[in-house]
């Protein structure tokens, strides 16, 4: 392989599938072409368990002898144009509402992909956190680990503190929120 072969190149696209039991997945490029082995400690180094199946992403990829494969996620985005309703009496709020409310640093304490939610708890506080798949497949996640670090953006519903947006530790001190 020349040192040509191993120069970066980063692209954008679409994660075709993610199985974090298998410890990777695919992207597809917004430019078409082969598509790309993302492995899941690459998804670890960005601060994630796990990516969304149809997340936008942006990363820097390597050809290999074995294809095009990612070796850094820039970012993960969520879906756009997506409102979540908070509960009966609210109304629904836009992924920009969202992105105005505080991010609260968490710690996962449980939640089961098969059920479609879980509970987090925020750091000096003692009520539980509740994260329903959805707003987790919207942030970007397709699942997560007890004890997992994260940030989330909470809101009030009728039930109490909902998460509303799951960002990684590590991605939301890197961009600052």
């Amino acid at each position: 392989m020349t040192e040509e072969d191993k120069t970066l190149q980063i692209v954008h696209g679409r994660v075709k599938w993610f199985d974090p039991s298998k410890g990777f997945g695919f992207i597809v490029a917004d430019e078409g072409g082969a598509d790309i082995l993302l492995h899941a400690n690459v998804i670890r180094n960005y601060g994630q368990s796990s990516v969304a199946e149809g997340a936008a992403i942006s990363v820097n990829v390597q050809m290999t002898q074995r294809g095009v494969q990612a070796i850094e996620v820039l970012s993960i985005e969520p879906v756009q144009g997506v409102t979540l309703q908070l509960s009966d009496e609210a109304g629904p709020m836009s992924l920009e509402e969202v992105a105005a409310l505080p991010m609260e640093p968490a710690r996962v304490k449980w939640f089961d992909k098969a059920k479609g939610f879980g509970f987090a708890n925020v750091f000096g506080r003692s009520e539980d956190v509740f994260i329903h798949i959805e707003v987790l497949r919207i942030s970007g996640f397709a699942d997560l680990q007890a004890g997992e670090a994260i940030c989330l953006r909470i809101a009030y519903g009728k039930r109490g503190r909902m998460a509303m947006q799951v960002l990684s530790w590590e991605a939301a001190t890197r961009n600052g929120g």
